[in-house]
């Protein structure tokens, strides 16, 4: 759905999607349009739709990636075909791994979730700017859920793209974390870059636009504070999103899957190994449980089922 304006300029309409979907910004102007992230794969169609619908006739001059987590560059593929002349601009670290498309270093055989093949036309490093609906940008590095991620900054409007960097309540998985890599204190420098920072608009990449920063922010430094202190808190973490994710997209689940995810996929199996220890199957009872108590899921028999 589109996000009723908080204070944002007439040539920026944000798309809220689902959390299967990231969110949508579309940039329009005297010198052309612009997209901000594109979704996830299996709402590709709908994101065509729904730029489309805005642009009425126009074209999509430029889309662009602030990270390529498959939520959030899914439609890539759909809207390049949908405009063949569009550019497309990705973060200047993925260059390499989308050019060889080598889908482990991408994440997507990692996770187990779907991307279709795009193409690049340039990319963005941090301290680029750029001018999106008659406005200037500037780039920001934003490492922690994903150590090549940018956010995009309008000092004149005070408005943050923040992607997965900064919600309303919390950031995306530190994912950096699970491999061995470095990710706390890449993701509490970005949230101190966020801090210092004039920001009076946030638009996340899941969830709605909010105006409260500082509170947002404390409430994203102490839940990683919570993660850092124990990382067994993370990956535990960790595998109820990747699981959770997997039910919005497939909407059920047996639990033989759910073992075999423990088993089999990368980021999964390497998290039970390397903090959550047991073996598979006790990881596939343990986080499909937690899901149940959340609300997020529930049990019939053998099925794990999505609960929206």
């Amino acid at each position: 759905m589109s996000t009723p304006a908080l204070a944002l300029p007439p040539t920026m309409r944000v798309f809220e999607r689902g959390w299967l979907s990231s969110n949508n910004i579309l940039f329009s102007g005297d010198h052309g349009s612009a997209l901000v992230d594109s979704g996830y794969l299996s709402h590709a169609a709908q994101t065509v739709a729904l730029v489309e619908h805005a642009l009425d006739g126009r074209p999509l001059d430029l889309l662009l990636n602030t990270h390529l987590h498959s939520d959030h560059c899914g439609g890539n593929a759909a809207l390049q075909a949908r405009y063949p002349d569009c550019i497309t601009a990705i973060p200047a670290a993925e260059a390499a791994a989308v050019a060889a498309w080598d889908e482990a270093a991408l994440s997507y055989r990692a996770t187990g979730q779907q991307c279709a093949r795009f193409g690049f036309t340039r990319t963005i490093a941090a301290g680029d700017t750029l001018t999106l609906g008659e406005l200037e940008w500037q780039a920001l590095a934003a490492p922690g859920h994903d150590n090549a991620a940018l956010v995009l900054y309008c000092a004149r409007h005070a408005i943050l793209i923040s992607a997965d960097a900064l919600w309303e309540h919390g950031f995306g998985v530190i994912f950096p974390e699970l491999d061995g890599d470095s990710g706390f204190a890449e993701a509490a420098a970005t949230l101190a870059l966020i801090d210092s920072l004039d920001v009076r608009v946030v638009i996340p990449g899941h969830g709605a636009p909010f105006t409260d920063i500082q509170a947002a922010l404390a409430r994203a430094s102490s839940r990683l504070a919570y993660l850092r202190a124990d990382p067994r808190r993370n990956a535990d973490n960790a595998v109820r999103v990747m699981l959770k994710f997997l039910l919005l997209e497939r909407r059920q689940l047996s639990m033989a899957e759910v073992t075999a995810m423990f088993e089999h996929n990368p980021l999964m199996a390497g998290a039970r190994r390397r903090f959550l220890g047991g073996d598979a199957a006790a990881a596939a009872e343990h986080t499909a449980a937690a899901l149940v108590r959340a609300g997020a899921a529930r049990r019939d028999g053998v099925l794990l089922i999505d609960c929206v």
